[in-house]
């Protein structure tokens, strides 16, 4: 029988398991990896640092609905990735990160790149993290780690294989006893659940539906856009749900966007289905989603259902899953569960539209190009399902105000660890995903900066992202609370003033333009686009301006 390497094993399970991509960046530890890959033309993005590896598979994952796969070699290539481990626990997205370690017959020797136990280090913030000490194990240890990471809530393992054990020879092991590459059968949720929350909807004056990522992941978008409109019932989305909504009369945006409703005009029964509470639903305050509301909660974390405010039904199933029985169901009865809720649809439509216009309203001219009508430009100038990736914090909560317009595909934004500089690994995972697709990141200048050496990957890997910056000068988050809390004379380690970040891309091999004319955005845009080349677009924003999510955070009112 033939005898293969340990890295064999490995790329030949992934291969079984349907990946398609890898990223990372080669070291010696995991070479054998790399070595297999090349032998059965798996590519690997190489990327110029092992967080935006990380960030990259996320990027792939949310995009696909399937695993990201990250490969980084020991010591300071692991530790570079703990960031895009701690993201892709908190925002519950599937990757396998498969980690090098120095050689087991070397242990406590005080050799290179090892001395830590990586497997510790990356419990915290994975679903499960394990080492491999024998090649023989690859395949079933694998499995596990895989199956794991794509059940319901979704999330990261890590799984840590020493050098000698990747490089040894052993006999090829059969690779058919063991199954890869599925979760199985996503748990749904019992008849009885399904027809009570219909029948809810149906009963209810102003009914909503709120999804989370948990539906993406379980790819039944389509599922939940027909749904919708089938029983006439709103829905809304987090950050990550919001290319749900494409294309359905039935969607209306981010959750944010029921503030303000007035007392009567409140929605009086919730269906949350993936979305949790917490910093996307003002952390139960009843700000977004009414205390006197009926709320329903599906989620497939028990730990999540009736957290942080009180619900009247909780239902413990994957939202994917539970979608496409209300789906089901809802076609099955006909008009059972349809009701005319064309006044809600109306009044919530309007209230929508106020909030757009004050924002407008807000706008004050100051010589450079205001934020608000960047991001209007932008969300009014990419083409229907496009790849939108929002990272920098004043960034992503100006563009979660024009953004539900678009019609994107996919919205990808840092989520619940709040980490900035997450948006070119993302990016260019995300297009790595989608080739067929125009990626769009839309960045601050602070924010970029974590990353610029990427215009190289992407001008390697022929990866066309084109990258948005918009430039105030500022870390402008911070320096807008020193100028509240303490004043403007305390302002400190806050300005970037320097330096040209279209000049970089150019630098790197991509293209890039400067853009200081409002009127330039749009047609700029468009043409890079067109291009099919990574480029960067530095556009020079206002940094006073306080976007209305900002001054929510800050503790006080949108407007």
């Amino acid at each position: 029988m033939a005898r293969v390497s340990g890295g064999e094993i490995v790329v030949r399970t992934l291969l079984q398991a349907g990946v398609g991509t890898l990223f990372g960046i080669n070291g010696a530890h995991v070479d054998a990896v790399y070595q297999a890959a090349l032998d059965h033309g798996l590519p690997i993005v190489d990327t110029r640092h092992e967080m935006n590896a990380g960030h990259a598979a996320e990027g792939y994952a949310r995009v696909r609905n399937t695993l990201g796969v990250a490969v980084l070699t020991a010591g300071g290539g692991f530790t570079n990735a703990v960031t895009s481990m701690a993201n892709a626990f908190l925002d519950r997205t599937p990757v396998l990160y498969i980690a090098g370690s120095g050689m087991l017959a070397l242990d406590q020797a005080n050799t290179l790149q090892a001395g830590i136990d990586q497997v510790a280090i990356a419990a915290p913030v994975t679903k499960w993290a394990h080492r491999i000490t024998r090649p023989e194990l690859i395949p079933r240890i694998l499995a596990r780690a895989i199956r794991t990471a794509l059940a319901g809530p979704r999330g990261p393992v890590m799984v840590d294989i020493p050098w000698d054990v990747l490089a040894e020879q052993v006999e090829e092991p059969d690779l058919t006893a063991e199954l890869v590459g599925t979760s199985g059968a996503a748990p749904s949720a019992p008849l009885a659940a399904v027809e009570e929350i219909l029948s809810l909807l149906a009963g209810a004056q102003r009914p909503v539906v709120l999804a989370g990522s948990e539906v993406a992941r379980g790819g039944a978008g389509a599922e939940l856009r027909a749904f919708a409109e089938a029983v006439s019932v709103p829905i809304l989305a987090d950050y990550e749900g919001l290319g749900l909504l494409s294309g359905s009369p039935a969607g209306f945006g981010l959750v944010q966007s029921l503030f303000g409703l007035a007392a009567g005009q409140r929605p009086d029964v919730v269906v949350m289905l993936g979305l949790r509470f917490g910093l996307m639903t003002g952390h139960g305050s009843g700000a977004l989603i009414p205390h006197q509301a009926r709320v329903v909660q599906v989620d497939s974390d028990a730990r999540e259902l009736g957290h942080l405010q009180p619900v009247a039904t909780t239902v413990l199933a994957d939202p994917g899953a539970v979608v496409r029985q209300l789906h089901e169901t809802a076609l099955a009865r006909g008009q059972e569960y349809r009701q005319d809720h064309a006044r809600w649809w109306q009044q919530l439509r309007a209230h929508i539209a106020r909030r757009q216009e004050m924002v407008a309203a807000q706008v004050v001219q100051d010589g450079r190009i205001h934020p608000y009508e960047a991001v209007a430009a932008i969300a009014g100038s990419v083409p229907a399902g496009t790849v939108v990736v929002a990272d920098g914090a004043l960034t992503y909560l100006w563009l979660s105000e024009t953004i539900p317009a678009a019609g994107v595909s996919a919205y990808l934004c840092h989520g619940y660890l709040g980490s900035m500089g997450v948006g070119m690994g993302v990016a260019l995972g995300a297009q790595a995903a989608a080739r067929d697709l125009p990626v769009v990141l839309v960045t601050g200048d602070g924010a970029v900066g974590y990353s610029l050496a990427e215009f190289d990957t992407m001008v390697r890997a022929q990866l066309p992202v084109v990258v948005v910056v918009l430039n105030n000068r500022a870390w402008g988050a911070t320096l807008h609370a020193q100028e509240l809390m303490l004043g403007k004379d305390r302002i400190v380690s806050n300005r970037l003033e320097n330096g040209s970040y279209s000049e970089v891309a150019r630098a790197l091999g991509a293209d890039g333009a400067a853009i200081t004319d409002l009127a330039e955005l749009a047609p700029a845009l468009a043409k890079a686009i067109r291009s099919q080349r990574p480029t960067c677009l530095d556009v020079q924003v206002s940094l006073d301006p306080i976007p209305p999510e900002e001054r929510v955070i800050m503790g006080g009112s949108p407007f």
